[in-house]
């Protein structure tokens, strides 16, 4: 089916118009009660300092700062607040605790939108093809971090290699990269001025350490799916608890994001369930299932062996999702 055609059928122009409607006051609920766990799990951090419970208390506060990219991902398609400059605000807020620039990451993640899973052009796909090495790297978020410090650092320096990046672009993507790496050296120098660990404590290193629980989210999105032009082939909505669709701002209506990238985060669960109704059920299945399976479909052999156009983790009649013979 293609894509665009499927989206003309899955729900009426009446339907999108109400649906993309913005709120302020949504987006304020959401964007305090995820600020607001963060500095609560930091208060507890700051008092399990010295204690086994720091252990605990960074995990937690290390995967609220993880899925604050959730955030930063809303705030780039402008659907958390219906005021425009108030999702730019934050978006550069969130880009720079997140290490990755909120303009570089919307040319990014808008190029992955409109190339879906295509090889040459989708901003997310840019690398090479996984093996069970270099997954399970990613999957570490060893390589993540290593892209994301790199990346930053070298496009300060002015160097753009990524195909996605229009030349009218590179302007200010370079820019924000140099005020970036200035900030994080403003930062570094007073930490050492002051004998400060706090945002090594605070910040880096429980973000860093947790990047794996996040990367459950950011890998089972795409990947094991049809390289086709068609969203409801090439896209995989997530099966978990409220909680967790809370931490992800409700990425895992995954499918019903990238049918109406427009429409705000609190209403994809709506979507989901109209495009469902029309289409059926979409991909879905649970993080650790996923893990599981994909671990053992690289064990056979890597990504760039399997067929560009076939589903290689595929439905069941029942909706869920099983792996196909070698």
């Amino acid at each position: 089916m293609d894509a665009s055609f499927s989206r003309r059928k899955l729900v009426t122009p009446a339907e999108l118009k109400a649906l993309n409607t913005r709120s302020n006051l949504w987006g304020a609920a959401q964007m305090a009660s995820h600020l607001g766990a963060i500095v609560c799990a930091g208060y507890l951090h700051s008092l399990a300092l010295g204690t086994a419970w720091v252990w605990l208390t960074g995990f937690v506060l290390g995967v609220l700062l993880n899925f604050l990219y959730a955030a930063q991902h809303e705030l780039s398609h402008a659907t958390v607040f219906a005021t425009r400059r108030i999702n730019v605000l934050f978006g550069r807020l969130i880009g720079f605790v997140m290490i990755f620039p909120r303009d570089y990451d919307q040319v990014m993640h808008f190029a992955h939108h409109t190339h879906t899973q295509d090889w040459e052009k989708d901003g997310e796909l840019v690398r090479a093809p996984y093996t069970l090495v270099t997954y399970l790297l990613w999957l570490s978020g060893v390589t993540y971090w290593r892209n994301r410090i790199f990346g930053v650092i070298r496009r300060a320096r002015g160097v753009i290699i990524e195909p996605f990046i229009r030349a009218e672009e590179e302007a200010k993507i370079v820019l924000e990269s140099r005020v970036h790496v200035a900030l994080y050296a403003v930062i570094l120098l007073g930490s050492v001025a002051l004998n400060s660990w706090a945002a090594m404590s605070f910040w880096l290193l429980p973000m860093l350490l947790t990047k794996p629980v996040h990367q459950l989210q950011n890998t089972i999105e795409h990947l094991g799916l049809s390289h086709e032009d068609d969203i409801l082939k090439n896209t995989r909505s997530t099966r978990t608890n409220a909680l967790m669709r809370w931490l992800c701002w409700q990425m895992p209506y995954h499918t019903a994001h990238h049918v109406f990238p427009s429409v705000p985060f609190w209403k994809l669960r709506q979507l989901n369930a109209k495009i469902e109704a029309q289409a059926g059920p979409v991909h879905r299945m649970g993080w650790i299932e996923f893990q599981i399976e994909v671990i053992k479909r690289f064990a056979q052999k890597d990504e760039s062996q399997w067929p560009m156009d076939e589903v290689w983790i595929v439905p069941t009649s029942a909706g869920r999702e099983t792996r196909v013979e070698a």
